[in-house]
């Protein structure tokens, strides 16, 4: 009856066997689950055109949900005592996804997020191979969260520190003390300034500066605001905000 299945839904589908057992039903239904979570999260990366999106979640959470119905498989039959071919997989991805962490030209930091978005959702898939049902669907609602909810928070709160980052293009390299000046006196402290060295041969002089503003009155200023009135310096080619 549908109700009984809705009740073994709720109880974690012990009662069904869905949990421990290994059959075409079972697999069937463990791999639609994670090609749906696949794709709303794989959507979420490519519609911000992240480096992992769609087709890439679908293959991954795929294959960690089958590592994780083998080690269901060996664990129920031959009496392993851990899930290795799951631990496997976990390793691998992340191994992967570490080598897809770069720095930008602006050198900033790319594909952190989506590197761990890929390793987490490697985990939850072998959770569902494996017939961990609650913890995967929490473990998946968390990570929705984190990635949606959360990054409104993390703008909310970062567009209204007193710290920011800027990419510096300036005309000429003698202009950098000009600049350092001028932005002293318009309140800012320069908490570190690097060469980029992705211009090393461009011809242009080029830095990533790190401000804090130490004046009140700057305060209530956003951090666009404050990077205009540095654009119409002399020495300034180019200014934009990093992050």
């Amino acid at each position: 009856m549908p109700t009984d299945y809705i009740a073994y839904w709720l109880n974690g589908m012990k009662e069904a066997g869905w949990s421990s057992a290994v059959n075409l039903g079972s697999t069937a239904f463990k791999l639609v689950l994670v090609i749906v979570m696949a794709v709303v999260l794989g959507c979420e990366r490519a519609r911000n055109r992240h480096a992992a999106g769609l087709r890439t979640f679908i293959v991954l959470s795929i294959g960690s949900m089958f590592a994780g119905v083998a080690d269901l498989f060996f664990i129920n039959n031959l009496g392993v005592g851990f899930s290795f071919l799951s631990a496997a997989v976990v390793i691998g991805i992340s191994i992967i996804t570490a080598n897809t962490i770069v720095y930008s030209s602006k050198n900033q930091i790319m594909g952190l997020t989506t590197s761990f978005g890929v390793w987490t959702m490697s985990i939850i898939a072998a959770l569902v191979g494996l017939g961990l049902y609650s913890a995967a669907l929490l473990g998946f609602a968390a990570l929705m969260v984190g990635l949606l909810a959360f990054s409104k928070l993390e703008y909310y709160i970062t567009a209204r520190s007193n710290h920011f980052e800027i990419h510096l293009e300036l005309k000429t390299r003698s202009s950098l003390q000009e600049f350092i000046t001028a932005a002293r006196e318009f309140g800012l402290k320069i908490d570190n300034l690097e060469v980029n060295p992705a211009y090393a041969n461009s011809g242009l002089s080029v830095y990533t500066v790190r401000f804090t503003v130490v004046d009140k009155a700057l305060r209530k200023k956003s951090h666009n605001d404050i990077i205009e009135a540095l654009s119409v310096l002399d020495c300034v080619y180019h200014i934009e905000s990093l992050g």
